[in-house]
This record gives structure tokens, C-alpha cells and sequence, in this order.
């Protein structure tokens, strides 16, 4: 049972951790597009495809560069062995203030920035809101010592912000196989990436509800 449980955990983490670098990796490709260090992404069947963000590089680098600490803190909030020191307070506080930023630019660009019309719109302001309330939940509970509901509220936030590197190879498939245009297909792939990772977070949860909150008064570290 015991080697399940790491099994199980390890995988997990593993998958977090991909995920996380897919969208390191996004991030970091958007800030060389955007200062012309690589090439943009201008398919002859798309012509003019990638070219969005950059009539909004202001706006698209307030996103992405807390975008890229998102992808890199956000691991860290849930390592069950980390203590709580001066610097895991401090990653915590930059998490929080990244993710929000994130949140907020996230609403600004569903109206600005929209590849795939009024459907990429809704899917992203419906998950972005989703994600801002359950980062303020998560803060609220963390400052009430709630650790239970905390570390749920967190899972939640953290999974839909890590939907959007579940998002690219959606939308690559999309490219591969299907003959719908990127206005077309964009919103479809958001909608399965958003309700895929907040499907899965959601029976995470449960799944693990009752061994975190047996262990609870052992430790007051958040673990996924």
C-alpha cells in the first residue's frame, strides 16, 4: 500500500512538472517572439496566426512574465518537506502576486488577444474568474489556518493555471488532424483544457481528501 501511495504521488509529480515546463517553455518562446529574437509563427494556411500578441507586447509581458514564475513557484507550494522558512514564505508571497496578476491580465487579453473569437473569450473568462476566486479562497483560508480547505483551494487555482500547457498540444493536435481554422478550433481547445484539469483536480481532491486530512494535525506544510 505504501509503495502505491509513492507510485502514485510520483506520477503526479511528474506529470506537474512537465506540464509546468511546456508552459516555462511557452512563456519564454512569447518573450523572444515579442522582441523579435525567433521568428513568428506565420503558416501559409494561417497567415497572420501568431502575430496578436504582438500588436499587445505591453500587455502580453505583464502576463507572461508572472506567467513564467507561475510555472516555476507553483510546484513549491505543495512540496510537503519544504519548511516553512523566511524563503518558502517569500515564494508563497511572489506566487500570490503573480498568479493574481496573471488572473487580471488574463481577463484583459480574453477581449483583446483572442485567437479563437467569442468562444475562446467565454472559455477564458469563465476559467479566469474560477481561478481568481480560488486563489482569494485560498489566501483567506491560508491566513485563517484552514490548511485542508487552503491546500484545496490551492490545488484548484494551481490546476487551471497549468491548463494552459495542457492547452498547446490541444491546440497542436488541432493543427495536425483536424481541417477547422484556428478561430474556429482555439476556443474548442480551451474549453477541453480548462475542463479537463479542473475535472481531474476535482477527483484529486476527493481522492485524497481523507489521507490529508488524517495527517493534517501532524503538519501544517501543504503537500498535492
Amino acid at each position: 500500500m505504501g509503495n502505491a501511495l509513492k507510485n502514485r504521488n510520483r506520477l503526479v509529480w511528474i506529470v506537474v512538472i512537465f506540464l509546468a515546463i511546456i508552459g516555462l517553455a511557452s512563456a519564454i518562446r512569447r518573450i523572444l517572439l515579442i522582441e523579435h529574437i525567433i521568428p513568428v509563427f506565420d503558416p501559409p494556411k494561417y497567415p497572420g496566426f501568431d502575430s496578436g500578441f504582438s500588436k499587445h507586447p505591453t500587455l502580453t509581458l505583464i502576463h507572461i512574465i508572472p506567467g513564467a514564475l507561475f510555472m516555476i513557484l507553483g510546484p513549491f507550494q505543495f512540496i510537503k518537506k519544504m519548511r516553512q522558512s523566511g524563503i518558502k514564505k517569500w515564494t508563497t508571497i511572489l506566487y500570490f502576486v503573480s498568479a493574481y496578476i496573471i488572473g487580471i491580465s488574463a481577463l484583459v487579453m480574453s477581449y483583446t488577444v483572442s485567437i479563437g473569437g467569442a468562444n475562446e473569450t467565454a472559455a477564458t473568462t469563465f476559467f479566469g474568474l474560477f481561478f481568481l476566486v480560488s486563489l482569494t479562497k485560498a489566501l483567506i483560508h491560508g491566513l485563517k489556518h484552514r490548511m485542508a480547505l487552503y491546500r484545496e483551494w490551492m490545488l484548484r487555482a494551481f490546476a487551471i493555471g497549468l491548463a494552459i500547457a495542457t492547452i498547446r498540444p490541444i491546440v497542436g493536435l488541432f493543427f495536425a488532424v483536424s481541417s477547422l481554422s484556428p478561430h474556429e478550433f482555439f476556443g474548442i481547445a480551451f474549453w477541453l483544457g480548462f475542463t479537463i484539469h479542473l475535472i481531474v483536480v476535482e477527483a484529486w481532491i476527493r481522492h485524497t481528501r481523507p489521507d490529508y486530512a488524517k495527517n493534517i494535525s501532524e503538519t501544517t506544510e501543504v503537500s498535492i
